[in-house]
């Protein structure tokens, strides 16, 4: 039986990457890339503010973001899909961080179904900033801002991006929870929930410092690429996290030498942990992926190309090898002077890829984690 995921777009490959062989949830293989699995696995995160020594629990529990902000909605959300749809309904930025936080609570202590929603066509905003292409975004020196603020500005509106990007992906999908399984809406989830405590601790520096979100205009292209790929999961997954997130890789060891060298410690140690825990999301990314790619019988790095090039996405370097291999991209995915280079010795990366690719053809039939 197909299961059509109603596409957008009616190219060939699009067809042809829309749809699953049966409605067996894909396989989610355990340990493929390390530092996976513990992600997964480790105790809920309240780490919603930055302390002198880093990641901490607010003083004061914040009172239940329902209370304050419920956009329209009659009732309590009663599934996964559900709160999400109210995440993206929500304009309020600190309030879309705690609904996040609030309902991946609900969901790792099994208070939720997944159920099945319709997303927004987009995301609800905040009045400012204002939003413009990325040729209009000031330059540091015309934004009005000293630098570390400036760059930290850009990191908050890329974070709650990122958090609207995972909730829909939830939503958006979730009418094929049996093709996908659950492990598949519980890892985005998890990185919402990390996207959102992110936003929260530069928003709050940018507080510190003198200034809030929406003090500079910033660029809608993010949201541009996930309307983009609304209509394929494959193509989601290829060009959110294993291009778009896997950039915030490339920036953040630059983000964080240009803040150590404009004296700001504080902020750099925050960029610093914002780019180690991004690893794991671009790794969920390539996990997935692989798993869908595994699942319609086609080779990953050939149709990763492919739907770059059908969906007009540009990889730009310089790239950060040494974060992408941790997150498991392969490097002749994405560098065009890898695929010249002698192929005898693979990496590890590769053994792990081929790996997963051979259990799926063999129709493993491993069970979804327990979220």
């Amino acid at each position: 039986m197909w299961v059509q995921l109603r596409p957008m777009r009616s190219t060939p490959l699009s067809q042809t990457l829309n749809v699953f062989r049966s409605k067996r949830p894909l396989s989610a293989s355990t340990n493929q890339w390390i530092g996976l699995q513990q992600w997964r696995e480790a105790p809920l995160n309240h780490d919603r503010t930055w302390g002198p020594k880093g990641p901490e629990p607010p003083l004061t529990p914040a009172t239940s973001p329902l209370n304050q902000h419920c956009n329209g909605f009659q009732r309590t959300p009663s599934s996964l899909s559900e709160w999400g749809t109210l995440v993206l309904s929500t304009s309020d930025p600190i309030t879309k961080a705690r609904l996040s936080h609030h309902a991946y609570t609900l969901w790792r202590e099994n208070d939720l179904c997944l159920g099945v929603w319709e997303p927004p066509d987009r995301p609800a905003r905040p009045p400012k900033p204002h939003l413009v292409s990325p040729k209009e975004v000031p330059d540091p020196k015309n934004s009005g801002l000293p630098l570390n603020a400036y760059m930290l500005h850009n990191l908050a509106h890329v974070e709650l991006n990122a958090i609207d990007l995972a909730w829909d992906t939830i939503v958006r999908f979730s009418s094929f929870q049996e093709a996908l399984g659950t492990g598949f809406f519980s890892d985005f989830a998890h990185v919402a929930d990390d996207e959102s405590r992110h936003y929260l601790w530069c928003s709050e520096r940018l507080a510190e410092l003198g200034f809030s979100y929406g003090d500079m205009p910033a660029h809608n292209l993010l949201w541009r690429e996930c309307e983009k790929t609304s209509g394929c999961v494959a193509a989601r997954l290829a060009v959110i996290p294993l291009v778009q997130e896997a950039r915030g890789l490339d920036a953040g060891p630059r983000l964080v030498k240009k803040l150590v060298g404009f004296g700001d410690n504080r902020t750099s140690s925050i960029v610093a942990k914002i780019a180690e825990e991004e690893v794991q999301h671009v790794s969920v990314g390539v996990f997935w992926f692989v798993s869908v790619c595994a699942k319609m019988g086609c080779t990953p790095d050939v149709i990763f190309k492919d739907l770059l090039k059908e969906y007009n996405v540009e990889l730009k370097g310089p790239f950060n090898h040494a974060a992408r291999d941790e997150a498991g991209i392969p490097r002749d995915w994405y560098d065009e002077s890898y695929t010249t280079k002698d192929r005898n010795g693979l990496s590890e990366v590769h053994e792990r890829l081929a790996c997963i690719i051979s259990m799926e053809k063999q129709n493993s039939a491993l069970g979804d984690y327990v979220h």
